[in-house]
């Protein structure tokens, strides 16, 4: 079963690389149906957040994906390469296990990447790029970082961008009860922003937003006030404490507005939050005195200041994830790398070959279990036609060389058995 995950995050690629493969969320469609509709993949799902962008997909090969990522965003051939990751199998379940659960964020524990995940399924779902095997995956996928969230402390003393925001304009404001805030965007990391600085009381909130609509329902929330983007060149000035959040490809807030607004403010501070990716405001301007500004990547060390706290969270999510990660591969991957025919041989169920229940977790811990007991007598010779396999692989398990599990899962294929018994 092919399954891969190809891309970048944030522990990989910079900003101003990740920047440039992010989708808007009205172009994912396109860009889903354009890969299946190349024949590229079979099925697919992307990721696309201000952290990480990343391409599920079944029945292909990573290169053709990986020029096809580069080319749709104009960018050379191999030029994403020192930033990217391909994983494959096994290890592409176990990664969107841990990104689900919020083991792979910047901000660890962080709730936000599940239901960005979901939405990634529901638009693959919508453009008909999700099929059996990758629907599969991402529903034990929610399933796990489900368990995980209920069972483990990872989520307890998490901060978020937002929080991570507000500690920082304390760092430089003595008191935001006297600061005017405005919030650039009307989506989920501004209503974090909104609720987190909200609490400190701020001397008048303003929100501003492409559709009026949607600012002025988010703005009634908070006693705000709204406006729209094109009135920010004229309002920027009015404002100590911005954060800003939009999809918009371009930068909203240039250098050259900051300069004009600096002198309007007679060189009063600015402090700037952009968690946008692409960001809303020109890299260059930080470079101004009396601008302090801060993207994502810049938040990220406030942040890490929490990782202490839930080390121990981390290592039994770990831990829960692994033993997740090894049922699906001895449930579902295994049987269908095998065959109907191998797997019917070893003792697999006929009527549960490759379409074990994946949505549950004591349905793949009962299938473990089926096919450990088939592995047991698929390695005392018992499957017909392969004897010799058998042979071979009871020696390597004998001396403690191989497990039995590991055996059924790598030496389904020549290559598989050659490089076992190289190990020999």
């Amino acid at each position: 079963m092919s399954i891969y995950t190809f891309g970048l995050n944030h522990t990989t690629a910079p900003l101003d690389v990740r920047e440039r493969v992010t989708f808007a969320p009205d172009a994912l469609a396109d860009a889903l149906r354009e890969l299946t509709g190349a024949r590229k993949v079979k099925e697919v799902a992307i990721l696309s957040t201000c952290n990480r962008t990343e391409v599920y997909f079944h029945g292909g090969a990573p290169e053709p994906v990986a020029r096809w990522l580069e080319g749709v965003h104009r960018l050379p051939d191999g030029a994403l390469a020192p930033y990217t990751y391909t994983l494959a199998r096994d290890k592409s379940v176990a990664h969107a296990f841990r990104v689900a659960s919020g083991l792979d964020s910047m901000v660890l524990g962080e709730p936000q990447i599940l239901g960005q995940m979901k939405q990634a399924v529901r638009t693959a779902e919508s453009a008909g790029s999700l099929g059996l095997v990758l629907n599969r995956l991402f529903q034990r996928t929610f399933a796990v970082a489900k368990d995980v969230r209920t069972r483990t402390d990872i989520g307890a003393a998490s901060i978020s961008m937002a929080a991570a925001a507000v500690k920082l304009a304390e760092r430089i404001f003595p008191s935001i009860s006297e600061q005017r805030l405005l919030l650039i965007g009307a989506g989920e990391m501004i209503e974090l922003a909104a609720t987190h600085f909200a609490a400190k009381k701020p001397r008048t909130i303003t929100v501003s937003n492409r559709t009026m609509e949607r600012g002025q329902k988010l703005a009634d929330r908070f006693g705000a006030e709204a406006i729209t983007l094109n009135e920010i060149p004229d309002r920027l000035h009015q404002f100590d404490i911005v954060v800003t959040c939009t999809a918009s490809s371009l930068p909203i807030i240039g250098k050259g507005l900051l300069e004009r607004v600096i002198k309007q403010r007679r060189h009063r501070p600015i402090f700037i939050v952009d968690l946008a990716v692409p960001r809303d405001v020109e890299a260059e301007a930080g470079k101004l005195d009396d601008v302090f500004l801060y993207s994502v990547d810049d938040l990220a060390e406030i942040v890490k200041g929490n990782l202490q706290v839930r080390r121990e969270a981390v290592v039994q999510a770990e831990e829960m994830i692994a033993t997740q990660e090894d049922n699906w591969t001895l449930a579902v991957l295994v049987p269908d790398q095998m065959g109907k025919r191998e797997a019917m041989q070893c003792g697999f169920p006929k009527d549960n070959i490759a379409v074990w229940d994946a949505t549950s977790t004591q349905g793949l811990e009962e299938a473990g279990q089926v096919i450990r007991e088939a592995t047991e007598k698929f390695m005392v010779g018992r499957a017909q036609g392969m004897v010799s396999l058998n042979d071979a692989l009871s020696e390597l398990v004998k001396k403690g060389l191989v497990t039995p599990e590991e055996a059924i899962l790598r030496a389904v294929d020549k290559a598989g058995l050659e490089m076992l018994l190289k190990r020999r």
